[in-house]
């Protein structure tokens, strides 16, 4: 049975990653003393916060059977973690209540040897407070760059929200706080409570918050975007987690062989110069890292849950993800993924640490190139927004169909399994659709609903104060259907149906009404209006029906001369 809520924590013994670190403390450094005394100090006060809140934990889902050879592939690594999950008869994951008044303990702690700032976003559907950390260090001139971590999207995921909170404590007094002197941390560590509380992949409305992050329906969704606008960072950690045995063992008789499956942002209009500083600058030292920690990698992969689909596909391409949607923000965008979405809680200290050895190689990466960060937004930025009015753009892409050798495991033996896999691979996109660039987008004056959405994205708007004229060409719907949002493993939780429309276009003087919306792709957001605006795709604002109709908006070929103000 579980410890009582509320009951104090145990004296917790310093963070140990390996055999070198406690040979180091064997010989008595006085700092790991004391930063055991601070540990030992902030689990006091949360649990005592607790009490008073009367929370109690939440419990994981019931584990799938794994044999025991299979389990003994994945031994148990040699540290101590101090988050409310991993106390002496805790038998569930940290709960709401628990999260909460450790965050609240870690901003409100004395003994930080950095700033940290307890920022307030919103609530959850159910009214549960949404709140992230901002770890800083302000110093004399620029301002550091930023790297935002997300925790815990999808609610049955819980080994990266545990991640953060260790995160957290080592950047507030711990061995990564030294980084801050390069660069601010911003921390969510759940952004989906109401699905953390039911130990359910959906927020409370069933909409997968991982695939809103364009069309910003759910208050969990807003609360990233507004950290998004707020911090701007230049990286993006969103940490998930993957089932280990589920739809593979009855697809291809294997289970899951790999510790953390890893992707940066792959999306139609991505700056190539993003994607090479992903790769170069991030990936490669983060392979690196967990190789050094005993701990195993592969890109990140999914598949249907029709059992007679065996297709297996790298993760999407669409602009629907976190991943993707800050990818087209200019940022270096990073999904990181560990073994047990379906184990409860078994191996979870290996799962939480391989999220902390991944989180912690990015943070140093960001920390190492914080410079070169700053020229390479500054640089992106630019010249997205100068490619206004020029050239082509991808509307709609597609993975490229390939063939892969996955690398997996024998259920029962636990031995080395090689599958020949159909693959989709997203290191290549294959355009389905391409148009010429526009210099930006008109929308109607009663397109309010659309325009909030993008200045919630950060997308510049601008209103028309004088009526006038714009060259431009109009869409003209060719064809319907309605249907559902799909990826690569199935239908997306998503609420509702899409509209899924054809268009022609053909050139138009159009009617800018005064009142009516301009929105330019003179703009570092360029590639994510694009995204929003072309009507004909799964995620555009007209499939969604956020804009009404086709009619609503329509493509400007030159830059307007008309007086326009720019919208709050």
């Amino acid at each position: 049975m579980g410890a009582l809520c509320g009951s104090a924590p145990p004296v917790a013994t310093p963070l140990r990653r390996n055999a070198a670190a406690r040979r180091e403390a064997a010989r008595g450094g006085r700092e790991a003393l004391l930063q055991n005394a601070r540990m030992n100090r902030l689990l006091r006060r949360a649990a005592v916060l607790l009490l008073l809140t009367g929370g109690c934990p939440a419990f994981a889902q019931s584990p799938a059977p794994e044999s025991e050879a299979l389990a003994a592939r994945f031994p148990e690594p040699v540290v101590s973690y101090h988050t409310p999950a991993f106390e002496p008869g805790h038998d569930g994951v940290t709960s709401n209540a628990e999260l909460r008044t450790l965050v609240h303990a870690i901003a409100a702690d004395a003994a930080n040897t950095s700033a940290v700032k307890l920022v307030q976003v919103g609530s959850s559907q159910t009214g549960v407070p949404l709140e992230a950390l901002h770890f800083s260090r302000p110093a004399a001139g620029a301002a550091h760059p930023v790297v935002l971590l997300i925790g815990q999207q999808h609610g049955d995921e819980p080994a990266g929200s545990e991640a953060l909170l260790v995160i957290a404590q080592e950047l507030a007094h711990g061995g990564l706080a030294g980084l801050l002197d390069r660069i601010d941390v911003v921390i969510l560590p759940r952004a989906n409570p109401d699905g953390a509380a039911a130990s359910k992949r959906g927020t409370a409305s069933g909409i997968d918050v991982n695939r809103d992050h364009l069309l910003l329906r759910t208050p969990e969704a807003q609360a990233q975007a507004q950290l998004v606008r707020d911090f701007k960072p230049v990286v993006v950690v969103d940490a998930h987690e993957f089932a280990a045995l589920a739809r593979y063992v009855e697809k291809f008789g294997a289970a899951q062989r790999f510790d953390a499956l890893i992707q940066y942002a792959m999306v139609a209009n991505l700056p190539p110069l993003v994607t090479r500083a992903s790769e170069e600058w991030f990936r490669q030292p983060l392979l690196q890292a967990l190789k050094a920690q005993g701990l195993s990698s592969e890109w990140y992969y999914t598949s249907s849950s029709d059992p007679a689909d065996k297709k297996v596909s790298m993760g999407g391409v669409q602009a629907d993800t976190g991943r993707n949607v800050n990818g087209l923000r200019n940022a270096i965008s990073f999904l990181i993924e560990t073994r047990g979405a379906d184990l409860g809680r078994a191996h979870l200290l290996r799962r939480v640490h391989t999220h902390v050895s991944a989180i912690t190689s990015i943070l140093k990466s960001a920390a190492a190139r914080a410079d070169d960060l700053q020229k390479l937004r500054r640089f992106v930025d630019a010249e997205v927004a100068a490619q206004a009015c020029r050239g082509d753009m991808v509307v709609e892409a597609a993975a490229t169909p390939s063939e892969y050798a996955l690398a997996m495991l024998d259920p029962q033996t636990g031995a080395d399994k090689t599958v020949h896999v159909a693959w989709d691979s997203a290191l290549a996109l294959t355009p389905l659709l391409k148009r010429a660039r526009p210099c930006g987008y008109w929308l109607d004056a009663d397109q309010t609903d659309a325009v909030l959405r993008l200045r919630a994205l950060g997308v510049q708007v601008q209103r028309v104060d004088e009526a006038g004229e714009l060259r431009g060409e109009a869409y003209t719907e060719t064809a319907r259907e309605f249907g559902a949002r799909t990826d690569a493993r199935g239908s997306i939780a998503d609420g509702g149906g899409v509209l899924r429309v054809k268009v022609a276009l053909a050139p138009a003087l159009i009617d800018a009404v005064a009142g009516s919306y301009y929105v330019g792709l003179d703009q570092p957001l360029a590639n994510l209006v694009v995204a929003a605006l072309e009507p004909d795709t799964q995620n555009s604002f007209v499939t969604s029906r956020i804009v009404d109709s086709v009619s609503a908006g329509a493509r400007v070929l030159k830059r307007p001369e008309l007086k326009m103000s720019a919208m709050p």
